[in-house]
């Protein structure tokens, strides 16, 4: 079991919680396969000193972890991740990352600010997911 680098980049001006940018940044390497089953999170301490956040804030982000079952406290050892969120599909190497990465390139290429792919990509989503269930898979 290792502790795997993972600092999180606190947005104060994004009208998000602290706490909260501390479980969507953690989910968001769960699903990326950055973090996995095993790996340990960093303490509170240490996340109050790359951050500049009050350890609260990190152990309430951590409690909500644990709430979702993504990870466990181990008293005298540390938060540890209980299970990874990451698809296959979603890895660092797989086709539809190269691809959306590609169309990343593009656009801003093209001269689009962050704000503009984020509502893009956001309406795009809304249209794509509004009332769908998963696709189901086919064998």
């Amino acid at each position: 079991m290792a502790v795997r680098v993972l600092e999180f980049r606190i947005d104060r001006r994004s009208g998000v919680a602290a706490y909260q940018q501390i479980v969507q940044q953690t989910k968001q390497a769960l699903r990326l396969g950055v973090l996995g089953p095993g790996d340990q999170l960093p303490t509170a301490k240490a996340v109050a000193q790359t951050s500049a956040v009050n350890p609260n804030t990190t152990l309430k982000a951590y409690r909500e972890l644990e709430r979702e079952g993504l990870v466990e406290a181990r008293p005298g050892l540390g938060t540890f991740v209980r299970q990874s969120l990451a698809r296959p599909q979603a890895g660092a190497d797989s086709p539809l990352r190269s691809e959306l990465a590609n169309w990343m390139d593009r656009a801003r290429e093209a001269g689009f600010e962050r704000h503009d792919v984020t509502v893009l990509v956001t309406s795009v989503m809304e249209e794509r997911y509004a009332g769908t269930r998963p696709a189901a898979k086919h064998e």
